[in-house]
């Protein structure tokens, strides 16, 4: 056992049995390497991570290739989803230095943490051109023991590049009816009519793309944007990407077509994918959005809840395929024979026709994944839900993918927005109950007595690592939906003291642009500074919605401020790059529509009435719009001070831009106020 023995990272615990002496990221680290005179090697992946694992195999547990790394380095592991600032600095080093990145990163460091050579997998012979990772070893210890100087000059000019390469902000102004236009008309153009999504192969489900073009639409009625949403959609859960039989979708499509995925699953695409498809129902009433919607939040608490009531990372894209050997996607695939095998011949084939099952097969070795080819009428519902069942049951015969347990306080915010809204809107409590529970996990363990978060924790465990900007902007979206939809002030409170953070310690206070950690961090080579939206909304993004929503529940003209300053930055992003900075987009449409301010006021919280407003309010299209509810006497709302009963009845109130319509007591009325 090496020093990752004790670590909560299931990921660094993956590698405690390696014969590499590996230490964590620590000031001990660095300390030992100069006293030693070593350069370091820092590899960063995830537990879920299909090449961190074949790295893994094939050179951190050879006995001949850990002694080179224990005589002439000092070797540090990294969790990517522990410490996000630590990956963003070198990421953008490797990417800047080759044009290109990924994990896991393999990055060689001096002592003092500057870099000075980049790399991602390297095999364990040369092939394809790459040198095999012994080759990578043996020239850089002989730069780092000959050419000591050289190295020294080439890592600090690094560090110098990456100091001067600043963001253009755009200012401090959100963007307006113009940039958002030209948002739209850019991804038209990237847009892939034939397919869905946008770009070719690797094609990565667009959450936040789809968010924005669903919230545009509601603002302007530009058929074209819904289009786009409902279309990406519809084939997004038609394909391989989505698990016909559990739910839940996979990281991405290796094909344009979305067949083949890669077949891990994270929950922060599930948390983000749920809420979308729930908002797609909200926006047309589509059945099949509704569907995906349910199954993706069942798989979450399914699947991915652990004991503590948290949400789970992630499932691992391998899994035993029945003879021993780990097999990417062994778990989730068929062929005509295993169908066959369970269902016998004549649903076999009514199967393998539905599913798109065929003898030479969509995946390797003649086995498919699973679909929906785009047929009606195929077969009736009924049989169909049996055959379901039937496969369902016998894949949960087969071994099971691992499971990263860690629980990421940023993730999991999107998940709880993500179940209160979807247990809301279809009545489902037991929804509300799960996300009610991760974030009461949340405030016990992730959350200190200053309010300051913790962004990782496992088994109960709070891990060592503090939260990062995305952390504080996505509990906080979190804790803003379940104040909407449960009408408990507390979650609105909880939410104020994680902006007050974002404000004080990651805003810089002249331009209003935000970094990824606080001020008060551990200082690394760069202070990270990323406002892209990849895989989740960016910290920036994520934040900029979180301070709309609180300014639009409290009036907060500081929390207002901060939001529009931050959106400067969508301003200058939106028309040129707008498939990455969707949920910055989304935001920025929420800030030009209001965002719309719905308070609901009844005798008492269970009155059918008050209810049947407050459904409708979270029904709502209007981009952004914050709900509100409680009797007239309550004090957990600012939206509800001088809000009275109308001639005894429940009432709705709706305002914008320091504007209130007339108080409603119809549902009706209310629907179209929130339509329009």
């Amino acid at each position: 056992m090496n020093r990752l023995a004790h670590e909560t990272s299931p990921y660094l615990l993956q590698h405690a049995d390696n014969p590499v002496d590996w230490w964590p990221w620590s000031t001990e680290a660095f300390d030992e390497a100069r006293k030693n005179s070593k350069p370091v090697l820092l590899s960063v992946g995830y537990s879920s991570c299909h090449w961190c694992h074949v790295m893994a195999h094939e050179s951190f547990e050879d006995q001949a290739t850990a002694d080179f790394l224990n005589e002439h380095f000092v070797s540090i592991k990294v969790d990517r989803e522990e410490r996000p600032d630590v990956d963003a600095v070198y990421m953008e080093a490797v990417q800047a230095a080759t044009g290109q990145g990924g994990w896991p990163m393999t990055v060689f460091l001096t002592p003092d943490a500057e870099p000075f050579y980049f790399g991602t997998y390297f095999p364990p012979a040369p092939r394809h051109g790459m040198p095999s990772f012994r080759q990578v070893l043996e020239g850089v210890r002989s730069a780092w023991a000959d050419r000591r100087d050289e190295v020294a000059d080439v890592a600090g000019k690094i560090v110098r590049d990456l100091a001067g390469r600043e963001i253009s902000y755009g200012g401090t102004e959100a963007p307006g009816e113009q940039e958002l236009a030209q948002a739209l008309l850019g991804l038209t153009r990237e847009y892939d009519a034939q397919r869905g999504g946008f770009g070719g192969a690797p094609k990565f489900p667009p959450s936040m793309v789809i968010e924005f073009l669903l919230r545009h639409h509601a603002r302007t009625g530009a058929e074209g944007a819904l289009q786009m949403a409902q279309d990406t959609s519809e084939r997004m859960a038609r394909g391989g990407i989505y698990d016909q039989l559990g739910g839940g979708f996979a990281r991405y499509s290796v094909d344009r077509d979305w067949v083949v995925p890669h077949f891990e699953k994270m929950l922060y695409d599930n948390a983000l994918l749920c809420r979308v498809y729930a908002h797609l129902w909200r926006a047309t009433g589509s059945e099949l959005a509704r569907r995906v919607a349910l199954e993706t939040a069942d798989f979450m608490v399914r699947e991915l809840r652990t004991d503590e009531g948290g949400f789970a990372s992630a499932l691992d894209a391998d899994s035993d395929d029945g003879t021993g050997r780990h097999v990417e996607g062994a778990y989730y695939v068929w062929t005509p024979r295993q169908l066959r095998e369970v269902l016998g011949d004549d649903d076999a084939e009514l199967a393998a026709r539905h599913f798109g099952v065929t003898e030479d097969g969509t995946f390797e070795h003649g086995s498919s994944v699973l679909q929906l080819p785009q047929q009606d009428g195929l077969a009736d519902a009924e049989r169909i839900t049996g055959i379901r069942q039937r496969l369902l049951a016998a894949r949960s015969e087969r071994p099971a993918p691992g499971r990263d347990d860690k629980i990421v306080a940023a993730w999991n915010g999107l998940a709880i927005a993500a179940l209160a809204e979807t247990g809301a809107y279809f009545d489902r409590p037991d929804l509300l109950d799960a996300a009610l529970g991760a974030a009461d996990l949340l405030v016990r363990l992730h959350l200190d007595d200053a309010a300051r978060l913790t962004r990782t924790s496992k088994d109960g465990q709070a891990g060592a690592n503090a939260g990062v900007l995305e952390d504080y902007g996505d509990v906080a979206e979190g804790f803003l939906a379940l104040a909407s939809v449960t009408g408990e002030g507390v979650w609105l409170d909880f939410a104020g003291f994680l902006l007050d953070h974002v404000i004080a310690r990651f805003a810089d206070e002249e331009s209003g642009a935000l970094y990824d950690t606080a001020a008060d961090a551990e200082q690394l080579i760069r202070r990270p500074q990323d406002p892209t939206d990849n895989a989740a909304p960016s910290g920036w993004s994520a934040a900029a919605g979180a301070l709309l929503s609180y300014a639009a529940q409290t009036g907060s003209e500081p929390h207002r401020a901060a939001a529009e300053k931050a959106l400067g930055v969508v301003k200058a992003l939106g028309p040129r790059v707008p498939r990455f900075i969707g949920w910055g987009l989304a935001v920025a449409e929420a800030n030009l529509d209001g965002p719309r301010e719905v308070a609901v006021v009844g005798p008492a919280m269970g009155d059918p009435a008050t209810k049947a407003l407050h459904r409708t309010a979270l029904l709502g299209t209007a981009p952004g719009a914050v709900v509100a509810v409680g009797t007239p006497e309550s004090d957990e709302f600012p939206l509800l001070v001088d809000r009275p009963l109308q001639q005894g009845q429940p009432a709705a109130y709706v305002c914008r831009n320091f504007t209130c319509d007339a108080p409603t007591t119809d549902p009706d009325r209310l629907r179209t106020a929130l339509s329009s």
